[in-house]
């Protein structure tokens, strides 16, 4: 059996997914090589050959990345402010743009002693993982009301408690209900969301538009159906100086702060560009009692 280079795959692999429209080929490639070889990928240049099998099934992923099956799908992974997360069919594949939204809510609550942080629309659980792990003294509740995306979220919850991560409160709940969390009201540091933003009837990429769950993505007309019940939601359960952080499409630079703005407890709204420059997520403050 004849060992062939690893990069001459990768480079087949890269075409491959370029000629399909997958916006990062390159590190597409890399990512389903190092998966299938159990390695980071920054350790691919250590394995110069490879057997005709790893050959045959990276081309058999790259296939299914052409057909806009998403990366996460393959791996059965995704990554967010340094945890790992299992995510797969049924389950919101969290997005890269939100790390930032992360190290905003990290600094919000630096200093804060056993600081109490709620992540609403909680999805695969990857905000209220992502803070639990970044501070361990944390009390973190999450909320879902998705039966198959809460199953993923228990699952990452065990795993992280399984870690040594502290572990979160998870339930299964909806934003919309008045009476959620009504035993944390005014008590909480950090509220902090990623909610279904897009407008209803937005072209969307494939991996979006045929793998995300339908109700993680849109959030009806304009897109603020959810997103007008976390505000409500964050005025409500945030303390004295908490903060609240809501991920937002990138049509809402002006809508969601105004949101935000009219609640007349809420203050120091400000808006957020992810990398790109877009607007991404808004953030406000509860005000201190006079």
């Amino acid at each position: 059996m004849t060992r062939q280079p690893l990069r001459l795959a990768i480079l087949e692999a890269e075409r491959t997914l370029a000629a399909a429209g997958v916006g990062s080929p390159r590190a597409d490639a890399e990512l389903l090589a190092a998966h299938l070889l159990g390695v980071e990928r920054t350790k691919l240049m250590m394995v110069p050959l490879v057997d005709p099998p790893v050959v045959e099934a990276l081309q058999e992923l790259v296939g299914q990345r052409a057909a806009r099956v998403p990366l996460q799908h393959l791996t059965g992974r995704a990554h967010l402010g340094g945890v790992d997360l299992e995510v797969g069919p049924g389950v919101f594949v969290p997005r890269p743009e939100t790390e930032l939204l992360v190290e905003w809510g990290v600094r919000v609550v630096d200093g804060v002693e056993r600081p109490t942080i709620v992540d609403l629309c909680s999805g695969s659980g990857a905000l209220a993982l992502a803070f639990a792990h970044a501070r361990p003294d944390a009390c973190v509740h999450a909320v879902e009301k998705d039966p198959s995306a809460l199953s993923w979220a228990r699952r990452n919850a065990g795993l992280r408690s399984e870690a040594g991560d502290t572990p979160i409160g998870l339930y299964s709940g909806d934003v919309t209900d008045p009476m959620l969390f009504m035993e944390l009201e005014g008590l909480v540091d950090l509220v902090v969301c990623n909610p279904p933003y897009v407008p209803d009837g937005t072209p969307v990429p494939p991996e979006v538009r045929n793998h995300d769950p339908h109700e993680a993505v849109f959030g009806g007309r304009d897109g603020l159906d959810v997103v007008r019940h976390v505000v409500a939601c964050a005025a409500r359960l945030l303390k004295p100086g908490g903060g609240v952080a809501i991920e937002h499409d990138d049509t809402h630079g002006g809508s969601v702060p105004a949101l935000l703005r009219a609640r007349r407890v809420l203050t120091e709204v400000q808006e957020h560009p992810d990398l790109a420059g877009r607007p991404r997520f808004a953030t406000a403050r509860r005000t201190h009692p006079e």
